[in-house]
């Protein structure tokens, strides 16, 4: 069964590969290597909530921790992270409520958004090197977010606001 669901993933994997590129414009330009915008340093537990949405939808970059930056003003979240450009940079984050994320594209993996799945904010698509997209988080929750473009692809993060 194992080896099923293993075989499974990765023909989902190259289907979605080739979708994306067929349809979704994407011509990135780099060598898609992350830009560790996550250098928040300390490590935190993920609420279940999040770490089954990042899981669920295999989200790269995602290695079962968020970044801790709780007490920081201003957060960078790198945009069009990995080897192949389709990461956020960390994939999860803790903030304190009051904190302003940025989210910052590398120019790697083509056009991204931001697009928050209860609909709280939601970026244009871009794909300029320097280009940014902030939210500030008012009040405590979890939000999951993603790449809409690179949904297939594994392109999905998270906001957790203390």
């Amino acid at each position: 069964m194992t080896s099923d669901m293993q075989r499974r993933r990765f023909v989902r994997g190259i289907g979605a590969v080739a979708l994306a590129g067929a349809l979704a414009g994407c011509s990135g330009g780099g060598d898609g290597a992350a830009t560790g915008g996550g250098d928040g340093g300390d490590s935190a537990s993920v609420p279940g909530e999040i770490d089954s949405y990042l899981n669920d939808n295999d989200a790269n970059q995602y290695g079962g921790n968020a970044a801790d930056m709780t007490g920081q003003d201003s957060v960078d979240i790198s945009v069009g992270a990995g080897n192949q450009g389709y990461a956020f940079d960390p994939a999860a984050v803790v903030v304190s409520a009051g904190t302003e994320v940025n989210w910052v594209w590398t120019g790697n993996g083509g056009q991204h958004n931001i697009v928050a799945d209860d609909g709280t904010f939601e970026s244009e698509r871009m794909s300029s090197a320097g280009s940014s997209f902030s939210h500030t988080f008012e009040d405590a929750g979890n939000y999951g977010y993603k790449c809409v473009p690179h949904q297939a692809l594994g392109m999905y993060g998270a906001v957790v606001v203390e």
